[in-house]
């Protein structure tokens, strides 16, 4: 499907900021547990326990109301749901949501209870509706987790806001699912200080990222799920690959046991409940392989089955 997520400008982010004002507050930047130069923006933090909520928001705004009046719809492993789910209640609007089979239940819980409509599907067909922006009998509008260039613009508002908070900033680590969040980032970044390095982060059983980018074109991944639930896919999305490869400066691949390890300092050190997406960065930060100077880690939320979270701080690797 064609894509125009390569428009989207500094003025969109700048926009989306404005727009967000008294709707959404700033979330913290705080400082890694003896960690001097490494820095946690606490996404985790919103009222839905992820990022997702700033695209979902900016998306939203944007769509027709002729086009609402049968209500909207996603595909998406959770956050995004929530995200979009919220915004729906508020506005009375029938949320419609397809999630893949292994979605975790505290993401699932979550979007029902905001009165979203859960459809579950096998990974494949999930898949599918990312790739294809639609899903056979799906009532309402679909807005893109991904894609959409408001929620581009939505997520690159964490951007400006690293660089208000840290102008010196030199990286910046971004969990990658599908790349509406990196390229967010990166673009609200680097029109700062093109200098700024931004990461991706992606974990073992799921980097077709890292994969695309040793090819030098997008390449299918063997993608097997995992308790990091909230980034990875099978390949890189088509209409999002020029726009990574010139922004990205490289991808840190890590362990699961790496991400659960990481889980488990942000609980001990910093007291903050990450899922596997969000302490990836963080696990991607341990390994070194980043540039000199200060470093952003991306928490992207928290929303993490209790009995893996306690898996994790016990030292081991979620099943």
């Amino acid at each position: 499907m064609p894509s125009v997520v390569g428009s989207v400008q500094l003025s969109d982010i700048q926009e989306a900021k404005e727009y967000m004002k008294g709707k959404l507050q700033p979330t913290p930047l705080v400082q890694l547990w003896e960690h001097k130069n490494i820095f946690l923006k606490m996404e985790n933090l919103h009222p839905i326990g992820s990022f997702k909520l700033r695209g979902a928001l900016n998306a939203i705004r944007k769509i027709p109301i002729e086009k609402l009046e049968l209500g909207i719809c996603t595909a998406s492993a959770g956050n995004f749901a929530q995200g979009l789910a919220w915004n729906a209640k508020n506005m009375d609007l029938t949320c419609n949501v397809l999630v893949p089979s292994h979605a975790p239940l505290t993401k699932v819980s979550a979007v029902e209870k905001l009165g979203g409509i859960i459809t579950k599907v096998q990974f494949d067909k999930w898949w599918e509706a990312i790739e294809t922006h639609s899903y056979e009998g799906m009532q309402g509008t679909f807005v893109h987790p991904v894609c959409e260039p408001d929620v581009v613009a939505g997520n690159g508002t964490i951007g400006l806001e690293i660089v208000d908070c840290i102008p010196d900033i030199s990286n910046i680590i971004v969990p990658y699912g599908g790349g509406g969040l990196i390229c967010g980032i990166a673009i609200a970044a680097k029109a700062h200080n093109p200098n700024i390095k931004v990461y991706a982060c992606e974990v073992e059983t799921a980097c077709p990222l890292k994969a695309s980018l040793q090819a030098g074109e997008p390449v299918e991944f063997p993608y097997q799920a995992s308790f990091v639930d909230g980034m990875g896919g099978k390949s890189v999305l088509p209409e999002m690959w020029p726009l990574v490869k010139s922004l990205v400066t490289d991808s840190i691949v890590v362990s699961l046991q790496e991400v659960a390890d990481a889980v488990k300092l942000l609980s001990e050190r910093n007291h903050i409940r990450a899922e596997g997406a969000g302490a990836a960065t963080v696990a991607a930060a341990m390994k070194g392989v980043v540039g000199e100077g200060k470093t952003a880690c991306i928490i992207s939320g928290g929303n993490i089955d209790t009995d893996k979270y306690i898996q994790c701080l016990q030292g081991r690797v979620p099943a």
